[in-house]
């Protein structure tokens, strides 16, 4: 992944940080902390950086009986490629159910092989 400029100003806590949330997808605040190995204060200062950078998501959340914070990788960090084949978007992005003998399902597959 690019790094952003606000990237290249961070200390090696908020970057390892960094790469814990987009490694995990997402994680409690609660056990960010503890997978970095740091103090529950420290913990909240790399949060709180990163999220003021715009660098991860912070959602208020109950966890294990707990009020705490759900951090995830901001949007412009999700990689939607995997979910186009050429120029069309996957069937199976939507409500409805695809049937997998249908023709958008055929003409996606068939984009894909194009790809390779």
């Amino acid at each position: 992944m690019s790094t952003t400029p606000s990237e290249e100003d961070l200390s090696e806590d908020e970057r390892r940080g960094l790469e814990l949330v987009r490694e995990s997808g997402g994680i409690h605040q609660s056990d960010f902390w503890k997978e970095l190995d740091v103090s529950s204060r420290k913990g909240s200062r790399i949060v709180d950086s990163l999220s003021e950078k715009g660098l991860i998501d912070r959602d208020e959340t109950v966890y294990n009986g707990h009020n705490t914070y759900y951090l995830s990788p901001t949007a412009a960090d999700l990689d939607f490629s995997l979910l186009m084949a050429g120029d069309m978007l996957s069937p199976f992005v939507g409500d409805e159910e695809i049937d997998p003998q249908s023709d958008a399902f055929s003409q996606f597959v068939m984009n894909l092989a194009y790809e390779e």
